[in-house]
């Protein structure tokens, strides 16, 4: 039996049934088919004055339906009220019960009863008893289309598919129905069945009829899937430099993948991440007759080929900044970007680039980098270098870096040309991972981030004897909104550096603590092992928490920000004795048109000191 003969023996069902009124299927957002029921007519009840004063005695949602669409209520608001006629105010008295019943029909509430009330001081009530609401008495749920087609053959995804939808259909029978629930069941099943690759997905009928005793509700709905789009050939428009075949190779799919919305989706944002594009459309036609071979069309507007950002900036750890930074996305036409970065600071300098390949099909990158840096603190300076080497992947949501580093420091206790200095050298492999999943990149209010460092390698040092290590460190932070305005945010962090006692590695990798993003209430770098001289090393072991809460500073200022927060933590030399250091106090956030500012005003406790911590920057 077809879906047509079924829907006409169930319509004909409804219609043999006793107490029943036939309706046709309805349109999805059309209302439930109510037969008619007669109410006693409410007496005209005469007003007082020229314009009557009206109150609703009507549960809460019921009260605000009535105070927004009720004619009389309506006309009561009018600036001209005072010019309507006597006749014309007894009509709209007369009339308020019947059409408040008939207003929250949608709600559900078909039994309500409602009639106007006179006080002894004319003021008029209209009391309305909602009644039971109408609850689903029977559920009737036939699919047509490639989808039962594929489940009755026995295709596993269509099967799961099927069965989710069902099960996720919120008007079984026993709950309660309004109009309002029946149109976003309907739209969430056409929603879900197109975000699955159903581009043509839609109702071929639906009918809800209520009982001639107007308690109970019967749904026939009848899902026409259409056929499932599959990928055809992939259009790549919009490019003058880039090769549309790197465009092309980077799909998450293969011809003839189901063309999810998932999967159109995750194509955008790979496209986007490479750096190539400044903006990125993917969609393809959903016609019906094409749905076999869907040409796939992405729309891209390149990024320049080269670009070159200055910035300015100032932190509490680094002090004022000024940086330039220049990007080649396509040196000596071939698919090679270029970066450089200078960056100029009253506490920290530094040079940083890398020369990388484009991503090929698998989302690999290799890369080549550079590091220059130097860091002058309240008594050291570490002067930093760094050849690297490795190969990057990007796929599902995870970065991973595999990669060689050759490190070498030199560490003077007070200045690179007087004071003592030690030399030390590493080589090692390390492998980075790294997870983002947050709804805002400048001031997260819910997702998480998480970062996993492995390394392993070999150490000399001019103070220092020869040997292996291996580091690890990790940081994980959690953002959660917590109920309409008010946000939550915690950060956990540790790491350590394993080695003899004998043996040291460069600076950049051992640990340090506090300041912006560590332990407020200290200062950069400053809660860190101190050498017999009095000057401040690295820690081969790190562990630092932050606990915070924000909320905007009112409705009117949604981009502004005050927050509570509590820090503690250190880099030490091993946990035996690890002690943290403590820091808490008030901070505001700031997502400014030309950048993020954030001041925070710490209370060291170890110090028993309050220090400001400021961070702004501006890029043109």
């Amino acid at each position: 039996m077809s879906w047509r003969q079924r829907l006409a023996a169930a319509l004909w069902a409804l219609a043999a049934a006793p107490g029943l009124a036939l309706a046709q299927p309805a349109a999805p957002d059309s209302a439930a088919s109510v037969p008619d029921a007669t109410a006693p007519a409410a007496e005209p009840v005469a007003p007082v004055g020229k314009v009557p004063r009206l109150r609703l005695d009507a549960p809460g949602a019921v009260r605000d339906l009535l105070d927004k669409h009720l004619d009389l209520a309506r006309a009561i608001a009018q600036p001209d009220a005072a010019s309507f006629s006597d006749l014309e105010w007894s009509r709209l008295i007369g009339s308020a019960p019947a059409q408040a019943r008939q207003l929250v029909q949608p709600l559900g509430l078909f039994r309500a009863q409602a009639e106007v009330l006179r006080a002894d001081d004319g003021t008029l009530t209209l009391r309305v008893t909602p009644g039971e609401p109408a609850r689903v008495s029977r559920l009737t749920f036939e699919w047509t289309g490639e989808l039962p087609e594929r489940a009755e053959q026995g295709d596993a995804d269509a099967r799961a598919l099927q069965q989710r939808l069902g099960q996720r259909w919120p008007l079984a029978p026993g709950s309660s129905f309004s109009n309002a629930a029946w149109s976003e069941a309907k739209n969430a099943v056409i929603a879900s069945l197109r975000a699955q690759g159903y581009a043509a997905a839609n109702w071929a009928g639906t009918a809800a009829e209520v009982d001639a005793e107007l308690t109970g509700v019967r749904l026939f709905l009848v899902a026409d899937s259409g056929p499932l789009f599959r990928a055809g050939l992939i259009a790549v428009n919009g490019l003058t430099h880039q090769p549309p075949e790197r465009a092309r190779a980077l799909a998450p799919f293969e011809t003839g993948a189901a063309l999810t919305e998932q999967r159109l989706l995750d194509y955008q944002t790979t496209l986007l991440k490479t750096g190539l594009y400044e903006s990125v459309n993917v969609g393809f036609d959903p016609d019906p007759t094409q749905a076999g071979a869907a040409t796939v069309n992405v729309q891209l507007h390149e990024a320049p080929r080269q670009a070159a950002t200055a910035g300015l900036g100032y932190s509490a750890n680094t002090g004022p900044r000024v940086s330039l930074e220049h990007v080649q996305r396509r040196l000596f036409g071939r698919d090679l970007s270029l970066r450089n970065k200078l960056l100029w600071g009253a506490s920290e300098q530094s040079w940083d680039g890398e020369l990388s390949t484009h991503p090929d099909r698998d989302y690999r990158r290799w890369v080549l980098g550079g590091t220059l840096d130097r860091t002058v603190g309240d008594n050291d300076t570490v002067l930093l270098q760094r050849l690297r080497v490795g190969r990057s992947t990007d796929r599902g949501g995870i970065e991973r870096f595999l990669h060689i580093d050759a490190d070498r420091s030199r560490e003077c206790a007070s200045g690179l040309a007087t004071g003592t200095c030690e030399t030390l050298a590493a080589l090692s492999l390390q492998a980075d991972w790294s997870l983002r999943r947050v709804d805002n990149a400048l001031l997260p209010t819910r997702g998480y981030t998480v970062q996993l460092g492995l390394g392993l390698g070999a150490a000399d040092g001019s103070d220092s004897a020869r040997g292996s290590f291996g580091r690890v460190q990790a940081r994980a932070t959690g953002y959660w909104p917590i109920g309409q305005s008010w946000y939550s945010q915690l950060r956990l962090e540790a790491g350590q550096v394993l080695m003899r006692d004998d043996v040291q590695v460069p600076d950049a990798l051992r640990f340090r603590a506090g300041g912006d993003e560590s332990v407020r209430g200290y200062a950069w770098r400053s809660l860190a092992p101190t050498r017999s001289d009095g000057s401040l090393t690295g820690g081969r072991v790190l562990a630092t928490v932050s606990a915070e809460i924000a909320r905007p500073v009112s409705a009117t200022l949604p981009s502004v920000w005050w927050a509570a927060f509590v820090d503690a933590g250190r880099a030490s030399d091993s946990w035996r004795g690890f002690s943290p250091a403590l820091g808490y106090g008030l901070g505001v956030r700031w997502r400014s048109p030309v950048g993020p500012l954030k001041l925070d005003l710490a209370y060291g406790q170890e110090l028993r000191s309050v220090r400001l911590h400021l961070s702004v920057g501006i890029a043109f």
